[in-house]
């Protein structure tokens, strides 16, 4: 397992969104990639997840997400698991909405032929209820890396 094969996924996946680039960002997904949304909502298949997203960035402004790698973590010699925090920074500004904090976490297969692929991505909301010292926290640590 390559650590940096399966953040290099990670990362294309982000600058996809960043981008506004509905198939860019299912580009290193697996062909039955599923994405879980911060609102819940699933998607399944890569191109049915590009299609999806290339709709909602026609149709919305999407904000820009500032992403720190937490950890990396083989489950055997064909899957590893990618956990993340995440931060979105609303259009046309430059300060982190802490309502929109989460936890990405991306499971990748070496599929045939070798290749990385991501099978699945969840987004989990960080609220953190009851404990905003720790929204504020995430949302400090975000910040430094979206004004990098």
């Amino acid at each position: 397992m390559s650590k940096d094969e399966v953040e290099t996924l990670y990362e294309k996946l982000i600058a996809g969104w960043n981008a506004h680039d509905g198939e860019a960002m299912a580009a290193p997904l697996a062909e039955d990639g599923v994405i879980i949304g911060f609102d819940g909502s699933v998607s399944s298949g890569r191109q049915t997840i590009g299609t999806d997203m290339a709709s909602i960035f026609a149709d919305h402004e999407t904000g820009r997400y500032a992403v720190k790698v937490q950890s990396v973590r083989a489950l055997g010699p064909q899957a590893v698991i990618l956990r993340a925090i995440a931060g979105l920074v609303p259009p046309a500004q430059t300060a982190i909405n802490p309502e929109t904090n989460s936890h990405q976490t991306v499971v990748a297969e070496r599929q045939d032929g070798g290749q990385w692929r991501i099978v699945l991505l969840q987004n989990t909301p960080a609220q953190f209820h009851g404990r905003p010292e720790l929204v504020e926290e995430m949302t400090r640590e975000l910040q430094a890396i979206a004004d990098s």
